[in-house]
Order: structure tokens, then sequence, then C-alpha cells
């Protein structure tokens, strides 16, 4: 599989009503309902960039009043948890004693932690044995790749919140050539809005000169996903 190049400038809000539920997470959001049957009350979501975990992590950190920390800012001796705990891109923290230490404090105070990491602890390689073994002996839970309903109503919903203005044939085109990764929807829709704002009339062979490094150049059109009376977002 390629690797994309995706640029990710916007922090997302990450609202509730912003996610989009389907089969794919289906899963993920059954168990985080019941934290109490956690494997020794920690669980780990993990799925590509994108899918949705950072998401589900901070409407779960919201809904239950978790402390939130980011892997790739966590370092020292976090604070003993009082509350639930959320780390979210556990697998990127440059500091592997934060982690267990957090972990730990969690696990003496009683208290739930949700992680989030590109792949389970189970294939993961740890410099800090004893993380290993923690997380190893956590419930993992993957969010798998979204079908194709939801790419759709992701796509729509993007073009929708950035106000952009695409003919049928441009919204096709991105349907039908982009990556099945919710990573690579953001980012082709991140550089529309820039070039909208740039003064670059949305026409298909424009957007097909903007996103050729994502884009397949060799498949086909297949079929409209959009009808034609849903006319222009």
């Amino acid at each position: 599989m390629r690797q994309l190049p995706l640029p990710f400038a916007e922090a997302p809000n990450f609202l509730a009503e912003d996610f989009i539920a389907g089969p794919s997470n289906e899963l993920a959001r059954k168990w985080l309902e019941k934290p109490e049957f956690w494997t020794n009350g920690r669980l780990v979501l993990w799925g590509d960039a994108g899918c949705g975990k950072s998401h589900l992590l901070h409407i779960w950190a919201k809904a239950r009043g978790a402390a939130v920390y980011e892997g790739l800012t966590l370092r020292g001796l976090p604070a003993a948890p009082d509350g639930p705990v959320a780390v979210d891109d556990a697998d990127a923290a440059p500091d592997e004693t934060a982690v267990l230490h957090l972990l730990n404090g969690a696990a003496e105070a009683g208290q739930p932690v949700l992680l989030t990491a590109r792949l389970p602890p189970a294939r993961q390689e740890f410099r800090v044995a004893d993380l290993g073994s923690r997380l190893r002996g956590s419930l993992a839970v993957v969010i798998l790749s979204p079908d194709e309903a939801m790419l759709e109503a992701m796509l729509t919903r993007l073009i929708a919140e950035r106000q952009l203005s695409l003919r049928l044939e441009v919204r096709n085109f991105l349907m039908s050539r982009l990556p099945r990764s919710p990573a690579a929807f953001r980012e082709a829709i991140a550089r529309l809005e820039r070039a909208a704002v740039a003064g670059m009339k949305p026409t298909r062979q424009a957007v097909a000169g903007l996103l050729a490094d994502l884009v397949d150049g060799e498949k086909l059109l297949p079929t409209r996903h959009f009808a034609e009376r849903e006319g222009l977002l």
C-alpha cells in the first residue's frame, strides 16, 4: 500500500454530533459503553490514521470527565489520576515510562484507561518491558476501514462544513479515485478549500491535478455515487 503524504494542519473539534457511526466502529462503540468489563480496566482502540479512534476517545473522555493526555507530549511523572484517563496516540509517546506511570496510577486508583494506537499492543515494540506487559494485558479493539456509505457520508459532511461548491462530476471523481481512507478524504477536502480561497475553480481537471499524488490515476470512474437530484453542495 502506498504511503500517502497527509499533512494535517487543522485541529478537529471532536464533537459527538459530528461522529459518523457505522459498522466499522460498532464494536468499539459498544465496548466504550462498558468500561467495567475492560480487561484490567484498560481499552486500546487501534486502527489506521483517520479511522475515528481519536474522535471516539474525546467523546468518551468528555462524557466520563476523563483527563486527556496526548501521547506525543506525555513526559515525566504525570500526577496520580483521580478520575478516568484517556491517552491519545499512546504508541507515539517518546517517554514510555510516563505512560507506564500513568497506567499504574490509574490502576491503583481503580480508574479506567482508554488509549489509542495505530497497532494493537501485541504487534507493537516496547522499550519498557513493563509497559508492554501492561498493554498486552489490556482489551484491544480494532476500528475497521469504513464502508462506502460511511465514506460518502464523510465526504458530504466535509464539503458542507467548508461550504465548498462542487459539481456532481467532481464529487463522484473524489468518491471513485481517492484511497478508501478517511485521512485521504480529509486531506483532499482541506486542499480543495485552500485552493478555493486562492481562487481556483474546482473543475474535474483542476481537482485531478491538485490531488494527483492522492488519487489512483489508473482507476476508471465506475459508478455515480451521488444522484443528479442532489445538485450542488
